[in-house]
């Protein structure tokens, strides 16, 4: 086979993987993940039963391949707004912000999968050894919004930092995605205020009266660390 040939078939399986993938994000939304079946999967792509098993061998890696793809394609765009944002607070809301926005025609159907956020056992959960590589790209944004901002944080305390910024991240958007207030604004205000609050503890951090407490926070999230790094 040429050269030509080869791209030819890779760009049609490309393609073919993509619709397949599309096509199950589609009915996540309309009819819900635990509803959906592969055979409707495959039904909607216009592919055969077997060819959407060779592409994705469960619902489970069709969700995994939409959060592959989302973290590559929203990480140009963190790239750019933490580019143009000035201090701690808006360089984290920036981080929220790309989220959000990327999410949002989801949020329902990711509403879905939230109970496995907090079983590390689960492929699908963000404390996962399946979504470690995930999440330390988004570790590596958080330590990029700390280097970027005027904050000077405690020698002891940094190296953590990006990880408590990270579990901060989780609880907004876990609390977004239940969010049935209007439009979210539950969410808004939670966002203003508790980043409001955050910023202002990370700049008392470094009080030597709050050493102990800095201690025990460390202890936290040395604790987290290993969990999410040995699952």
């Amino acid at each position: 086979m040429c050269a030509v040939e080869k791209s030819a078939k890779s760009k049609k399986s490309e393609d073919t993987r993509e619709r397949i993938l599309e096509s199950a994000l589609a009915l996540f939304r309309r009819d819900g993940f635990e509803q959906t079946t592969m055979r409707e999967i495959a039904a909607e792509a216009d592919v055969a039963l077997g060819s959407a098993y060779y592409y994705f061998a469960s619902k489970e890696a069709l969700v995994m391949a939409f959060y592959e793809r989302a973290s590559r394609q929203m990480a140009e765009q963190i790239t750019d707004r933490l580019s143009e944002a000035q201090g701690l607070a808006n360089r984290l809301k920036a981080i929220l912000d790309v989220k959000f926005e990327y999410f949002a025609p989801n949020r329902l159907f990711l509403g879905a999968l939230a109970r496995h956020a907090a079983d590390p056992e689960h492929p699908l959960s963000p404390f996962s050894k399946e979504t470690a590589h995930i999440r330390h790209r988004d570790l590596e944004f958080f330590a990029e919004a700390l280097a970027g901002s005027r904050i000077s944080s405690p020698k002891d305390l940094a190296p953590y930092l990006p990880n408590l910024l990270w579990l901060y991240q989780m609880g907004v958007i876990l609390f977004w995605i239940s969010d049935r207030s209007p439009e979210q604004t539950r969410t808004w205000q939670l966002r203003e205020k508790s980043l409001a609050l955050l910023v202002t503890a990370l700049r008392l951090a470094g009080f030597p009266l709050l050493r102990p407490l800095r201690k025990k926070i460390i202890d936290l999230l040395t604790t987290f660390e290993w969990e999410t790094s040995h699952v």
